[in-house]
């Protein structure tokens, strides 16, 4: 094990680790498609700093390739858990410069369009792994995606996916034509050999030979060795529409609120600093929340949702997710039917609660539940869901782990799973911060107007002035038989 990685691993995840280093030793590619939620990010970390100690000279550096809502998640968990780890995250304004990459970067991280965009620069520059995360992107052989993928120069080669077959058996074959390419043969053998429906003999020939290659555990059965319940941060960021409101709020919020000289004056005016971090929180959201005219605009933090939900929706779970405002419960709720979805809803103003939670408890269909935080967040029993969707932030963490506790409770078979949705560099992410240093404040009686009268000058400073690189343009935010 890296002596750099800082993170102790489950059992589930050395082993994982251990089989990254037999297919790196014997100059094997391979998939990890273990099932969301059980760290492939963190095995793969630990795979990398292994890598690196072990090359003679300088290591070449890798490259992760991942769909944009997850640029983030990488350049974040790095820091987490392998800081020495020099990252860079090539945003869509970035131009690659390959000098500086071979000497002042250790990982690359970029996502399916920039991989198209740069498969010049990309397939000329050697790299010592590259990362296919998400793999499923490339499950259409003949897209650019895949045609640029198997094009790129690297010692080593892994996919990670919690769904290496969405649709068809050719599926597998794309992403294993990147990972070991000539294993399962060209297009037309596989089709002979692998995928001949009638015959019984061909899932186990295919089975067989993904063996080696391919390592596969899901949630229950690698349950003992998970937590009761997990609790994961999903940062995205804004741009576009939605950022230049953001920023047009915020610099307008600046101008009113820094202005104040003392707590005193704060504590005055505490009811217009909550309406003003109202609707900064949002704008994170939705713009539409402020402006029915903004309907159109494009949510960073909606796709980042439904994103989560199509993963969810493909491993067949149930979700629950809870939002404070009723509003943006209507447009999920929107968009829901228009892509004809199973739902179920639940607001303060719903008259047979006692029907809608029975339908949801006993369909099998892997529907979402969709809940105002404060009408669904306590009293409820939710057990047939094991995924909860923090949409937005509440000011109290205990309102918010009484909403997970709807389904984290006795009766639940399963292990919980819960996302909180922030926003990178907004109100959003700083009110959790204040949350995590401020927690003897944040009791269960405290609500909005508590938590703003609780603010100092120092708190108001924090909250309203940006980052550094708050203006940077970043977009954010995981068949059975056959893996057995």
């Amino acid at each position: 094990m890296p002596s750099n990685l800082k993170a102790e691993l489950r059992p589930y995840q050395v082993e994982g680790f251990h089989f990254l280093s037999y297919l790196a030793t014997n100059n094997f590619g391979g998939i990890l498609a273990d099932d969301m939620g059980l760290g492939k990010t963190v095995q793969s970390l630990c795979w990398l700093l292994w890598l690196r100690a072990r090359s003679e000279g300088d290591p070449l550096p890798s490259l992760v390739v991942c769909p944009k809502s997850v640029l983030d998640v990488w350049s974040g968990e790095v820091k987490k858990f392998a800081p020495e780890m020099r990252v860079q995250v090539l945003r869509s304004k970035d131009e690659l410069d390959t000098e500086q990459l071979n000497k002042n970067v250790d990982l690359l991280v970029l996502n399916y369009a920039q991989l198209r965009v740069g498969e010049e620069k990309l397939t000329k520059q050697e790299w010592l792994a590259v990362i296919l995360d998400e793999g499923q992107q490339i499950k259409n052989p003949d897209s650019m995606a895949a045609k640029v993928s198997r094009k790129l120069q690297s010692e080593h080669r892994m996919v990670l996916t919690g769904t290496p077959i969405e649709n068809r058996l050719l599926d597998v074959w794309s992403l294993m034509a990147f990972a070991m390419p000539g294993v399962l043969g060209d297009k037309k053998y596989f089709r002979k050999r692998f995928d001949r429906r009638k015959d019984d003999t061909a899932q186990m020939r295919l089975s067989a030979r993904l063996r080696p290659f391919l390592l596969r555990r899901t949630k229950s059965q690698v349950a003992m060795d998970l937590p009761p319940r997990i609790e994961e941060q999903v940062y995205c960021s804004m741009d576009g529409e939605q950022a230049e409101l953001y920023e047009k709020e915020m610099k307008k919020a600046q101008k009113t609120i820094l202005g104040m000289g003392s707590n005193e004056e704060l504590r005055k005016n505490s009811l217009m600093v909550l309406q003003t971090l109202m609707r900064l929180r949002q704008i994170c959201c939705h713009p539409a929340l402020i402006n029915p005219e903004n309907s159109e605009a494009e949510s960073a933090k909606l796709n980042a949702l439904f994103y989560l939900l199509d993963q969810l929706r493909e491993e067949g779970h149930k979700v629950l997710v809870f939002s404070q405002f009723v509003k943006m419960l209507d447009i999920i709720k929107d968009r829901l039917e228009a892509e004809d979805r199973p739902y179920s809803y639940l607001t303060g103003q719903t008259q047979d609660r006692g029907k809608v939670i029975e339908e949801f408890q006993t369909t099998e269909d892997p529907s979402v539940f969709l809940l105002s935080l404060k009408a669904g967040g306590s009293g409820l029993n939710l057990t047939s869901a094991s995924y909860v969707i923090l949409y937005d932030p509440w000011w109290n963490p205990g309102v918010e782990n009484q909403a997970i506790d709807r389904t984290h409770r006795i009766g639940q078979k399963n292990k919980v799973i819960a996302y909180r949705l922030l926003m990178r560099n907004t109100i959003e992410e700083k009110v959790r911060i204040l949350q995590e240093q401020k927690q003897k404040m944040l009791d269960d009686v405290l609500g909005e107007e508590s938590f703003s009268k609780g603010l100092e000058m120092k708190d108001i400073e924090f909250l309203f002035t940006p980052d550094k690189d708050s203006s940077e343009e970043v977009t954010i935010v995981e068949s059975e038989e056959i893996f057995e």
